[in-house]
Order: structure tokens, then C-alpha cells, then sequence
């Protein structure tokens, strides 16, 4: 689906998706695969609700996806690097997110990437809480704060795990092309709505 005339979506799976694009045809790949810890979905807000039965993150992708992903795209960005060692080396290019959260929840996540030296984003977690779509729903700030650091104008972009459709809205607000993909098909239809919303809100000013 074209969602604009620079983002297209399709509610499939990232194989299929992958199978479709030559050699070193996206300029930036930007994924959030599962990171194989089976999450919940809760996180303390009770006036968010998740079908906590998906089994989304149940498993990490496979060495295949890794093949596929390194071999469309001419560089990556990759979330939850750490549990993803054994299909690639993690190098020097590493993202951190410090998310400022207490308790038993991570205050940080790590990415890898094959652009440069590591540099850190410095958000609380808390800020993005309301109106969630998906349980591991990343920021548009921070989506907009990689292409700010890591994208040139021009560049294609890559989702394969397009989840709450974060990526779409930051590469929408910059110009960028986006092809992404969402194998869940509530989520799938949720991000597209989300999206459509925000460029939608965009016309009106």
C-alpha cells in the first residue's frame, strides 16, 4: 500500500518482502526485530491494553533474515544488537537509547550499526507512553534522531518490522522513502491509520 507517494507498506512477511529487491538496493536498512524474550506487553499503564497471547517476540529471526537484510541494504541500523551476536559482528558502531527507566525495565537499549563511531540518544521512556499502538513502540524523536545522524537526502530506507509505524512518520516529516513491511495484521493496520492521522494533521497547518 502507498501510503504516500514516498512510503509504501505491505502486511506481509519480511522474506517475502526481501526476496523482491536486488543487491544493495536500500541505502539504510533501520530495523527493530524481536528480541526473543518473549515481552508481555505490560508496562504499567493501565489505560493501555495489549493482546498479551501474540507471540511476536517469542523467537529471534533466523541467519537467513540477516543474509537477506545485509544483502539488500547498503548499511544498517539493527535494535537489540546484544541479542543478536550470533549471526553478526557488533563492531565499533554502536547506538545507545538511555531511556532514564526504574525498576526491573532496561534503561537502555542497544543497536548496532555499520555507520560510523557510537554515539548515544538521551530520551526518557516515560515521554512516549500515551496513545501507544504497540507495546515496544519507539519514539518519532527517536526515529528522526537516526535519520538526522545517519541518512542523507535521497536515501531509500528499509523497515522489515514496521511494528507501531514510527520510522514512516519521521521519514515522512523529512522527505525520506520509506518501504516497510508488518506481518501482524492488527498492527499493520493500526500503523497505517496512525500514519494517515499524523499526515492527515499535517494538511491542516
Amino acid at each position: 500500500m502507498k501510503v504516500t507517494d514516498k512510503i509504501e507498506i505491505t502486511n506481509e512477511d519480511n522474506m517475502l518482502l526481501m526476496a523482491r529487491y536486488p543487491d544493495n538496493y536500500f541505502d539504510l536498512a533501520i530495523v527493530d526485530p524481536p528480541y526473543g524474550i518473549n515481552y508481555s506487553g505490560r508496562d504499567g499503564q493501565k489505560t493501555i491494553k495489549y493482546d498479551n497471547s501474540k507471540q511476536w517476540d517469542k523467537e529471534t529471526p533466523t541467519q537467513l533474515y540477516f543474509n537477506e537484510l545485509f544483502r539488500i541494504s547498503k548499511n544498517q541500523i539493527i535494535w537489540g544488537a546484544n541479542y543478536f551476536t550470533e549471526y553478526f559482528n557488533l563492531g565499533k558502531g554502536m547506538i545507545c537509547w538511555f531511556k532514564h527507566q526504574n525498576g526491573n525495565f532496561s534503561e537502555w537499549e542497544l543497536a548496532y550499526t555499520s555507520i560510523g563511531n557510537a554515539k548515544h540518544f538521551d530520551r526518557s521512556y516515560q515521554q512516549d507512553q500515551y496513545n501507544k499502538i504497540h507495546p515496544t513502540q519507539k519514539p518519532v524523536a527517536l526515529y528522526k534522531w537516526l535519520l538526522d545522524k545517519y541518512a542523507q537526502q535521497g536515501n531509500k530506507i528499509l523497515d522489515t518490522h514496521l511494528g507501531s509505524g514510527s520510522i514512516a512518520i519521521a521519514c515522512h516529516d523529512y522527505g525520506f522513502e520509506l518501504t516497510a513491511c508488518e506481518l501482524d495484521l492488527e498492527y499493520y493496520e493500526k500503523a497505517v491509520e496512525r500514519i494517515n492521522n499524523h499526515v492527515a494533521q499535517l494538511k491542516l497547518f
